[in-house]
């Protein structure tokens, strides 16, 4: 009987084992040392030493990958984690607030998959990806308060959504076989938007992009259209055994109009704070943007 009893236990631990690797886990990091300092407020919060803590949270993931489970690392932002305990009625003073804000960031924030980085590369790759997340809903939520043209009654927001899709689809389209990355930047309003996009094409093959990189570069540069703004798009294109080409666009009224090669380099080889020129990027070419036919706006 002791025997069977001891057996079914044993069964039992060896099969929440096997749930446990696989249950995702979720780690919020506090990757900014101001961020840190306000949560070191809350007396249930146990560290007071930035450094100490980012050393504890690797040794945390590295034990849990040594596990063979997959973890995710959120963005753990207090002033965000303060907003979501007064909506949800919680005190914010308690490890079991702080783990529920974490799953919810996981969800809809700013978070990363572990795979192993070491924590002065995972820092700031978590930053980036809630800036670039950022820049999305800032863009998304500018295109969405424009409204209809009063002239023809269309959606602003959606035509320039449409318009951006199409000149991007093109200019990809043109650029050939390559690595290609390519960089839009917008001044709307008191901010500055930047997208970035990384395309792969394989002569006579379709342009390979990602799902959230092509939509978060589209939304910029509608933005950019939707506003009429300053601003925009460079493309640095990479094929082996050959330099790298630099082409360029800038907006105007609502339109990408192509850089000559001249008017190229000098954006590549001068210094943006001092105005002062700085050498030319050795192994690049400074090429004219290409034109790129689009239809006429109404905007």
């Amino acid at each position: 009987m002791a025997r069977t009893k001891s057996t079914k236990h044993h069964k039992s631990k060896a099969m929440r084992r096997t749930l446990r690797r696989e249950a995702p886990s979720t780690v919020g990091l506090l990757a900014d040392e101001q961020d840190f300092a306000l949560m070191t407020g809350y007396g249930t919060f146990a560290f007071d030493d930035h450094t100490a803590y980012l050393q504890q949270v690797d040794g945390l993931l590295r034990a849990l990958a040594a596990q063979g489970l997959h973890t995710t690392v959120a963005l753990f932002d207090p002033e965000d984690f303060l907003e979501f305990c007064r909506a949800t009625g919680i005190d914010p003073d308690t490890a079991e607030s702080r783990t529920r804000f974490t799953a919810e960031v996981a969800t809809c924030g700013a978070s990363l998959p572990y795979t192993g980085q070491p924590m002065d590369s995972l820092v700031p790759l978590l930053i980036n990806e809630a800036v670039r997340r950022a820049t999305w809903e800032y863009a998304t939520l500018l295109l969405a308060r424009l409204g209809n043209c009063a002239e023809c009654g269309e959606d602003i927001g959606r035509e320039s959504l449409d318009r951006a899709s199409r000149l991007v689809t093109r200019l990809l389209e043109q650029a050939g076989p390559g690595s290609h990355h390519l960089v839009c930047s917008v001044p709307v309003e008191e901010e500055q938007l930047l997208a970035v996009l990384h395309a792969e094409r394989t002569a006579g093959e379709p342009v390979h992009l990602t799902e959230a990189e092509g939509a978060e570069f589209v939304t910029v540069l509608a933005a950019g259209i939707a506003v009429e703004s300053t601003g925009g798009v460079v493309l640095r294109t990479t094929e082996p055994g050959a330099p790298d080409r630099l082409h360029g666009w800038r907006l105007h009224r609502g339109r990408l109009i192509a850089l000559s090669a001249g008017e190229v380099f000098s954006a590549y080889c001068t210094d943006a704070d001092t105005g002062e020129p700085v050498s030319p990027e050795p192994g690049v070419e400074y090429c004219p943007g290409f034109e790129i036919e689009e239809p006429d706006t109404h905007h």
